[in-house]
């Protein structure tokens, strides 16, 4: 078989044990993205200044709903990846994994130019402060660069997810973590390149990170046996198909996101002080979703997986278990940064030079981490509902989870001051769990197809 090497298997192996062991490598990979994306950040912070930061972090709102994009139409094509390869359709398989890289990479193109023209309108009427608008451009300007590489590397390690093998995603993420950082410090510290030095880093890392997945992928799927030929290298029909799936997972995917570029206009208004602050306890709130993402990833494959194989009863066992893992993951998350949220943010704010932007951090970050299990349980149950194919619901739920963050930050930030950005976050959340749950309870989604016989 073409994945030896794999541990989980998640048509056979009890559903709690299948999805730890597949969701642990996804958790690892997330966790090293993050934490090279916080490298950008400490490096600037430490090594260049406070409206280095800040010009990093007004640009991480905008540079998060492009990576929502590709991880989102990546785990969307992969649902269709999943059921052909769970009920056992390999030609059809290979060539939606060809459709899918073909898709991502005209994608990434046509959004990079996009992002590049409008790069100082979106600054703009984000309202970046002007102490940072310029670093900030410079940093996006050279990002866009990257954006076919991001592309291409997000849909490739979906389909590496959707074939059982979360390893070999992890080992590619661990090699492009460790040149970013290298990279990151040889720029910046060594050259002295400045927020321009970590952008250039992220380009080169995500670039040799995507061609070197490609080569493996393909060495893959050569390995499966010569009957399973490719009718083409594309499909017309299977790229519709992922359309109808992707365009939803994106959507999901991105609203985090988009709330948050909306909201970040919000968060500007209060000065670079609260926007460095806020930033940084951003950062520590995108680790704090990393375990949950990736549990809800694995219930996604799992459930499309499954399906594809008719069993449906393992479907619903694993959604169960997934709860007993969310729960366990919010608890140790919100121990560990209620205990240590301020050394924490040392690493990116000085307490006595920046008290105000400090302040604005530890606050931030002691609120948000009571409410992790929240968008756990949200993602667990989109991520069932995205790898039956049943897409409708749980993309209205998202949009109500960005409406209430955007209409909650605006209105009660006159009154509340910064503290209405941040509570208006597991409003948004539960609201988004409770609509899509409703859903699942009412079993249609298990009578749902997206491939054919």
């Amino acid at each position: 078989m073409l994945f030896r090497r794999r541990r989980a298997d998640l048509i056979a192996d009890p559903p709690g044990r299948a999805l730890l062991l597949f969701a642990f490598p996804i958790f690892l990979g997330n966790l090293f993205q993050q934490f090279y994306n916080m490298v950008d950040s400490i490096t600037v912070g430490k090594f260049v200044s406070q409206a280095a930061l800040a010009s990093v972090g007004a640009s991480y709102a905008i540079t998060n709903v492009f990576i929502a994009v590709a991880i989102g139409g990546g785990i969307g094509s992969a649902v269709i990846i999943s059921q052909y390869f769970g009920a056992g359709q390999i030609g059809k398989m290979k060539t939606s994994v060809y459709t899918a890289l073909l898709n991502f990479l005209v994608v990434g193109v046509a959004l990079g130019a996009i992002g590049m023209i409008c790069c100082p309108r979106l600054l703009a009427a984000l309202h970046t402060p002007a102490a940072v608008f310029h670093d900030a451009e410079v940093y996006l300007r050279i990002y866009f660069w990257g954006l076919p590489f991001l592309f291409l590397y997000n849909v490739e390690s979906a389909i590496f997810n959707s074939l059982g093998d979360s390893e070999t995603p992890l080992m590619l993420l661990i090699f492009s973590s460790l040149l970013n950082i290298g990279l990151d410090l040889l720029f910046v510290v060594a050259f002295g390149l400045g927020v321009a030095g970590v952008a250039v880093a992220t380009l080169i890392a995500q670039g040799l990170s995507a061609v070197l997945s490609f080569a493996v992928l393909l060495k893959k799927l050569r390995g499966f046996s010569p009957d399973a030929v490719l009718a083409s290298i594309y499909s017309g029909g299977i790229s519709l198909r992922m359309l109808a799936v992707a365009v939803p997972s994106v959507i999901q995917q991105a609203i985090v996101n988009v709330g948050m570029l909306l909201v970040q206009s919000v968060v500007n208004s209060f000065g670079e002080e609260a926007l460095a602050g806020y930033s940084a306890g951003m950062r520590y709130e995108a680790i704090g979703i990393v375990p949950m993402n990736a549990v809800g990833n694995a219930v996604s494959t799992f459930t499309a997986q499954n399906i594809g194989a008719g069993n449906l009863q393992r479907v619903k066992e694993g959604y169960r278990a997934s709860y007993r893992i969310l729960f366990c993951c919010a608890a140790a998350i919100c121990a560990a940064y209620q205990l240590f949220a301020a050394p924490l943010l040392s690493a990116f704010l000085d307490a006595d030079a920046g008290s105000a932007a400090f302040a604005t951090g530890l606050e931030y970050l002691r609120f948000i981490s009571f409410f992790f299990v929240l968008i756990g349980l949200k993602m667990a149950t989109d991520g069932l509902l995205r790898g039956a194919g049943d897409v409708g619901v749980f993309t209205i739920a998202n949009l109500v989870n960005l409406g209430i963050r955007v209409w909650f930050a605006f209105r009660f930030a006159p009154l509340l001051g910064i503290k209405a950005v941040w509570i208006a976050v597991p409003v948004g959340w539960a609201a988004n769990y409770l609509i899509s749950f409703c859903w699942v309870l009412t079993g249609r989604w298990s009578r749902k197809r997206v491939i054919g016989k």
